[in-house]
């Protein structure tokens, strides 16, 4: 990896981009630390009691911003929420499922509506832990220190939406997983701290501490493992004869990988979870907010039930959104291609369909078991954290990925990197 690094560091290009994408989450950082103009600190540090449970584990994905309440205490959550909105409306409704067939151009439409979206939830959002849960931190609650907040939240989200978007252009990596990444890479030493004053004031073991390292160690090797896993399967070119130069006649394959989309199932996963506690705190004082509180927080199997579930769900619906059999079929067909034993057309589409099914399910049960066996272990026992296994499945698995993109640049320009 090291050696990957250092390469890259001596193109250009490729240099340059790696500082852009260091900017822009520099950025995101400082702005992580700008509060809401109107916020008394005392009555705000007096709302967080504790680090348990999905407020935590919301703090923890914005690296601290929702707990401080800053510009970027929504973090990119609204965006995430718009966008799984707009890729299941694509299925709903046929003129936007068209749209997404048309190209650059309707890819463009879409994102737009992404964006309008985004805005959208980011007000209502905004609102809801204005008037709720963050109600008691302003120095003087009134209609115009609500309008004030409101905007400003809205505007830390679509500001984060556009450096997002600066990222996946002009960077490396994907921008909305690098900013989840660096929110919840910021929030490792706090709870570093926390860890390590209870073990020295006696809350916690040694042995509570040795079971997480283990945990951490296990998903590691776990996400490792599923994220560099694929199958390749064989393709042969039949000989073609154009004018005076013969194409064609060599063997390649396919790598259908058993994790075709990454993280962001999770990350969807994750974000849908969170929604029902913004909502929840437009009522603070509710039952409602009390039930959540209580039985809807990573602890819990009803919250761990359900984000296996959803993990599952998004995995095969984000890799029906990427990977198109027919797709690759038709190009293969076009090009003279063909898997042995399988005739083109439709049958190609068939196998590749049943066979990308299949390691898909394995993908999909093996991923939501590592996000939630190891919340589920930590719940029996006494250590009490934000940073469970979900956490550390999106940090080794965006890494992963931002290598992989680091690498393909460097195979791109002759060079060998960490992943050979």
């Amino acid at each position: 990896m090291l050696s990957t690094l250092k390469n890259a560091w001596k193109i250009p290009d490729l240099k340059k981009r790696i500082l852009y994408t260091l900017a822009m989450l520099i950025i995101f950082r400082l702005g992580a630390a700008i509060p809401v103009p109107g916020i008394d600190k005392m009555k705000l540090a007096t709302l967080f009691t504790a680090d348990e449970g999905l407020i935590g584990f919301f703090n923890l994905m914005s690296g601290g911003a929702f707990k401080n309440f800053t510009i970027f205490a929504l973090g990119i959550s609204p965006y995430i929420t718009a966008s799984i909105i707009v890729n299941l409306l694509q299925i709903a409704i046929p003129s936007l499922e068209a749209m997404a067939k048309e190209g650059e151009a309707g890819r463009k439409k879409l994102a737009q509506f992404t964006r309008y979206g985004t805005v959208i939830l980011a007000l209502i959002q905004s609102f809801g832990i204005s008037v709720g849960f963050f109600r008691q931190a302003f120095i003087t609650y009134n209609a115009q220190s609500v309008a004030i907040s409101v905007i400003t939240l809205t505007a830390g989200t679509a500001f984060l939406m556009y450096l997002g978007e600066k990222i996946n252009e002009n960077g490396i990596g994907n921008g909305i997983s690098l900013f989840i990444f660096a929110g919840i890479i910021a929030g490792i030493p706090d709870a570093t701290i926390r860890i390590g004053s209870q073990l020295m004031a006696g809350e916690l073991s040694i042995l509570s501490i040795m079971v997480f390292l283990i945990i951490a160690v296990i998903v590691i090797m776990g996400v490792i493992y599923i994220q560099q896993g694929a199958r390749k399967v064989p393709v042969q070119y039949a000989k073609r004869v154009v004018g005076r130069k013969m194409y064609g006649g060599h063997n390649t394959h396919i790598p259908l990988k058993v994790n075709q989309a990454g993280v962001i199932p999770v990350i969807f996963a994750i974000s849908l979870l969170m929604f029902p506690i913004t909502i929840a705190q437009f009522w603070p004082s509710s039952g409602f907010y009390l039930w959540i509180s209580t039985y809807f927080n990573s602890t819990t199997l009803l919250y761990n039930t359900l984000n296996a579930v959803l993990i599952i769900f998004f995995t095969y619906f984000y890799t029906s959104v990427i990977f198109n059999p027919m797709e690759v079929s038709e190009n293969m067909k076009k090009n003279g291609g063909f898997i042995p034993g399988i005739r083109p057309g439709r049958p190609t589409t068939e196998y590749l369909t049943r066979t990308m099914n299949r390691l898909t399910m394995a993908g999909a049960v093996f991923l939501a078991a590592i996000a939630t066996l190891p919340n589920v272990i930590l719940a029996l026992g006494e250590l009490q954290i934000s940073f469970g296994g979900t956490s550390l499945l999106i940090v080794v698995g965006v890494a992963l990925e931002t290598m992989k993109q680091i690498e393909a640049q460097m195979v791109m320009r002759h060079y060998q990197g960490f992943l050979k």
